[in-house]
C-alpha cells in the first residue's frame, strides 16, 4: 500500500517487488471485496430459492455460470493488483468503475435465474473488464518491462469480452436456449482461462505471493460471512413467524460451528510459501479456488434450505435438505486438499484424512428420513471438527519436527 504522507494524484505504474516485505491487502482492496458480498448473497439466494422449489438441479448450471463471472472478474483484478498497486487517483477510480459493475451484475442475478436473461450480468461483466483493460493498457504504456505482457492481458481479455456481448445477439428459443447458451459459456469460458497462460508467455507479472494468498484467504472468509448472513436471515424470518424450536436451535447451532470448523480449515494449510516456492504452479492453485469459492457460495444457499425445512416451510424431503448442505462441504473438504497439494511444501490437509471425511459426510443424508435432517446436520459437524482436530494435531507434529531438525 502507498504511504499516505507520499500521496500523489498519479504516479507511474511499474511493477512492483515480488519481495517487498510486509505485503498486505490495502483498504481499496477490501472496500473493492465488499461489493462482491452482494453479488454473493444474490447468487446464493437465487440458488437456495429455486432448491426450496424443488428446481434446484435445473438452477446448478446458472449457478455455476453466473459465479464463474463472479469470480473471474475478482480474480483478475486481484492478480493485477498484486503486480501493478500504485493507488493514485486514476487507480482508485478504474477500481471504482469495477465496483459498480459488480453491483449491476449482481442486480442481474434474478433475471438470469428466473428466465435466462444474461443481459444484467453481462452489462455489469462488461463494466468491469472496461475498468481492468483500461488498467492494462496503462501498465504496457508505462512499465516497459511488462509492456508485452500486459498489451497481450489488454488484447485477450477486450477480444473475449467481446465474445460475451455476441452471445447475447444468438438466436435462442425456448427448445435451444439451454443447448445455445450453455455452449457459447464453455467456449468463452475456456477462452477467458487461456488469456492469462498465453499472455504470460513473454513474461509472468510480478505478482506477490503472500499478498496473493491473503487476497483468496479474505475471499473465503467473505464467502463465509454471506454463509453467516443467510443463516442469520433464515432464523430471523423462522422466529417472527412461529418462534423458536429444537429443530431451529439445532440447525443453528449446528451451522456456525460448521462455518467455523470449515474457516479454520482453510487457515490451517498456509500458502504464501509455497507460492513463492513454486510461482509456476500458481496457474492451478488459483484456478482450483474456483471450485472451492463456489462451494462456499452454495453452502449458504443450503443454509438457507436447511433452516426452512427445520421448520416446516419447504417440502423437500430430508434427504435432499441435508444435501443442499453436505454436497457443498464434500467438495470444499476435497478441493482444499487439490488446490494446495500442488504447491505446499509439507501439505496440512491431506487428503488420506479428507477424502474419507468427505464420503462420510455424503452418505449421512441417506439416514436423514429415519433420523432426521437436523441430526443429519451435527453429525456432519462432527465428523468436519474431527478432521480439524486431526489435521490440527498433524500440522503440531510437522512443526514439532521441524524444531527438532532446526
Amino acid at each position: 500500500m502507498a504511504d499516505p504522507a507520499r500521496f500523489r494524484i498519479r504516479t507511474r505504474m511499474v511493477a512492483r517487488d515480488t519481495d517487498e516485505s510486509n505485503r498486505a491487502s490495502s483498504p481499496l482492496e477490501l472496500l473493492f471485496d465488499l461489493t462482491f458480498v452482494v453479488a454473493v448473497a444474490q447468487i446464493a439466494t437465487a440458488l437456495g430459492r429455486n432448491i426450496e422449489a424443488g428446481t434446484g438441479l435445473a438452477a446448478i448450471v446458472p449457478f455455476l455460470m453466473v459465479f464463474f463471472a463472479i469470480w473471474w472478474a475478482w480474480m483478475n483484478f486481484t492478480w493485477f493488483a498484486s503486480s501493478y498497486d500504485t493507488d493514485d487517483v486514476p487507480y482508485r477510480l478504474l477500481t471504482l468503475l469495477q465496483m459498480g459493475g459488480v453491483l449491476v451484475l449482481a442486480a442481474g442475478v434474478p433475471a438470469a435465474f428466473g428466465r435466462g436473461d444474461y443481459f444484467g450480468i453481462t452489462l455489469g461483466y462488461f463494466i468491469m473488464r472496461v475498468g481492468l483493460v483500461t488498467l492494462w493498457v496503462r501498465a504496457a504504456r508505462e512499465d516497459p518491462v511488462g509492456r508485452a505482457t500486459a498489451r497481450r492481458y489488454a488484447i485477450g481479455v477486450t477480444v473475449v469480452q467481446l465474445g460475451w456481448i455476441l452471445r447475447l445477439l444468438l438466436p435462442v428459443t425456448r427448445e435451444n436456449i439451454g443447448f445455445t447458451v450453455y455452449l457459447a459459456f464453455v467456449v468463452l469460458a475456456t477462452l477467458e482461462v487461456s488469456v492469462p497462460p498465453w499472455a504470460e508467455r513473454t513474461g509472468g507479472v510480478n505478482w506477490h505471493p503472500h499478498h496473493i494468498a491473503e487476497r483468496y484467504g479474505l475471499f473465503t472468509i467473505i464467502l463465509l460471512g454471506a454463509s453467516i448472513a443467510a443463516l442469520a436471515d433464515g432464523v430471523e424470518q423462522i422466529i417472527n413467524a412461529t418462534g423458536t424450536s429444537g429443530s431451529l436451535i439445532t440447525v443453528g447451532v449446528s451451522a456456525i460451528v460448521l462455518i467455523f470448523a470449515l474457516w479454520w480449515l482453510y487457515f490451517l494449510q498456509p500458502a504464501g510459501e509455497g507460492l513463492a516456492a513454486h510461482r509456476s504452479r500458481s496457474f492451478l492453485w488459483g484456478y482450483g479456488h474456483y471450485f472451492v469459492f463456489a462451494a462456499l457460495a452454495a453452502f449458504g444457499a443450503g443454509l438457507e434450505v436447511v433452516v426452512a425445512s427445520a421448520n416446516g416451510r419447504t417440502h423437500l424431503s430430508p434427504v435432499f435438505a441435508s444435501y443442499s448442505v453436505t454436497i457443498p462441504v464434500a467438495v470444499y473438504l476435497v478441493f482444499l486438499w487439490a488446490v494446495h497439494a500442488p504447491i505446499a511444501p509439507q501439505l496440512v490437509v491431506r487428503f488420506g484424512v479428507v477424502l474419507p471425511a468427505a464420503v462420510v459426510v455424503l452418505l449421512l443424508p441417506l439416514a436423514a428420513n429415519r433420523i432426521g435432517m437436523p441430526v443429519v446436520l451435527a453429525m456432519s459437524v462432527v465428523v468436519v471438527v474431527a478432521l480439524v482436530v486431526v489435521t490440527f494435531a498433524l500440522k503440531r507434529r510437522e512443526l514439532r519436527r521441524s524444531e527438532v531438525a532446526a
